[in-house]
């Protein structure tokens, strides 16, 4: 392996060796143990608003994230310079800032058992970075353009957008491991507005995320359905306060399924800030209802072949049949709980890991969404949240919506400035109906469905 002073000197940086000779670095100036997080990413932006070009942003960015342990203290530091004094000051000022901390049983690195990597996962194409700037621009301004053509009534636009993410991860640590893994990442959105006689305006959006631009959906598809979707909410009314059936669009009901990874995420249970604490192998759910957390799936927005601890990310099954079967855990929280970690650690460039979420999604159902409509006598289709409004320590559950009223199993109009409210604990109990449509367009995924029981406080 090359020199330390050879690495850092290098035009383009092996991050696994520059990470392995920091880890290397800070032993010898007295850490006990060390890990190391190193980090390379080329990003594009760009908006077109009605057909003009608003902003272009292209930039490259890196950094490299040290944290060192005393025994039972650990303190970190982190520096975007690269060049041989900077890290060397970055490692002594880790190093000095270790011996004033204090203390903590459960601070350290993961069992050498625990580590690992999956390997390849399918999280990196050439053509994304390949595709020339001018092209770039070429999509977004498409994207935008079959939303204005597709109606008369969309006058607007707040823009179309090309977005593209290029880079690569490595971690290192004392106890031999050693990873890494290159991502990316690139999306169009359109998001058109609609204006009646009556002045009255109308937003709404549609996008499409993929890793290759091979799997990006085409940016005709992508802003017809933008239109299709604002087109939806012309003349939008309030209604009167009442308690009828919910039906949450997949965009809708992944939010609540976000609020249950917050909810099992290890940090909040330890602290006794979730609902969920304390509630392992007890029913907290319908028996319909199946709740995983893959960071294993190939091509996942959330995959990753090893997490910020250098543990292999994994299936973990968290509410199965409506039984709680897992939190999810880093090493620090799983030690804090009497657990064993679920390879969940995200790692920032500073301060300890983080708990994140792999693909966390409910499992689908069996019905299509026009089915579960089409039993519904009076009903709300929810197509927004407004605004947040949970408590995850007690479960309250208030947002403000915007949707669709259904009458005998079909849409009749558009309802606007009405709020939902409820508990996370009888929601779970009280999903109803799951669609069939789960569809991954981020980490976090959901299938249609229907709640029963919740109030809508309108007029």
């Amino acid at each position: 392996m090359a020199t330390f002073t050879e690495i850092l000197d290098e035009t383009k940086v092996d991050l696994s060796d520059l990470a392995t000779s920091v880890v290397s670095r800070a032993l010898k100036a007295g850490a006990t143990a060390a890990d190391v997080i190193a980090r390379e990413s080329e990003e594009f932006s760009t908006v077109v608003r009605l057909g003009q070009v608003e902003t272009l942003k292209e930039s490259g960015s890196r950094g490299l994230g040290l944290r060192v342990f005393e025994g039972k203290r650990a303190a970190s530091t982190y520096s975007s310079d690269f060049r041989h004094d900077s890290v060397e000051r970055m490692i002594s000022g880790a190093l000095s800032l270790v011996k004033v901390t204090s203390e903590d049983p459960y601070a350290g690195l993961p069992d050498p058992s625990l580590l690992g990597s999956l390997g390849d996962l399918d999280l990196y194409s050439d053509d994304v970075h390949s595709l020339p700037p001018e092209e770039r621009i070429d999509y977004a301004r498409r994207t935008e353009a079959a939303a204005l053509n597709f109606d008369s009534l969309i006058k607007n636009s707040e823009g179309g957008s090309f977005d593209a993410t290029t880079g690569r991860v490595a971690l290192a640590n004392s106890l031999g491991f050693v990873g890494g893994y290159r991502r990316s990442h690139c999306s169009i959105s359109a998001t058109p507005i609609t204006q009646a006689e009556n002045g009255a305006m109308q937003r709404d959006y549609w996008y499409s995320n993929a890793r290759s631009l091979a799997h990006l959906e085409s940016p005709e598809a992508v802003g017809r359905q933008a239109a299709r979707r604002v087109l939806r909410r012309v003349g939008a009314r309030k209604i009167a306060s009442t308690q009828v059936p919910l039906v949450f669009d997949p965009q809708v009901s992944k939010s609540i399924i976000d609020d249950i990874a917050d909810a099992v995420n290890g940090d909040a249970v330890y602290r006794h800030s979730s609902f969920l604490a304390g509630k392992l192998g007890q029913r907290i759910a319908g028996e319909n209802i199946t709740v995983i957390d893959d960071g294993a799936m190939p091509g996942g927005f959330g995959s990753r072949p090893f997490d910020g601890e250098g543990v292999p990310a994994r299936r973990t099954v968290v509410i199965e049949k409506g039984i709680l079967q897992s939190y999810l855990l880093n090493t620090y929280t799983a030690r804090k709980l009497g657990m064993a970690t679920t390879g969940n650690a995200a790692r920032g460039l500073a301060g300890n890991p983080v708990i994140s979420t792999g693909n966390f999604f409910l499992e689908n159902g069996t019905r299509s969404p026009k089915e579960i409509i089409a039993d519904i006598k009076r009903g709300l289709y929810v197509i927004e949240f407004l605004g947040f409004g949970v408590d995850l320590v007690t479960g309250d559950f208030s947002r403000g919506v915007s949707g669709l009223w259904i009458e005998n199993g079909e849409f009749t109009y558009a309802v606007e400035e009405v709020t939902v409210g409820g508990n996370l604990k009888q929601m779970l109990n009280n999903i109803s109906e799951i669609g069939n449509d789960l569809e991954f367009r981020s980490a976090i995924a959901a299938p249609t469905i229907r709640i029963d029981g919740m109030t809508i406080a309108g007029e």
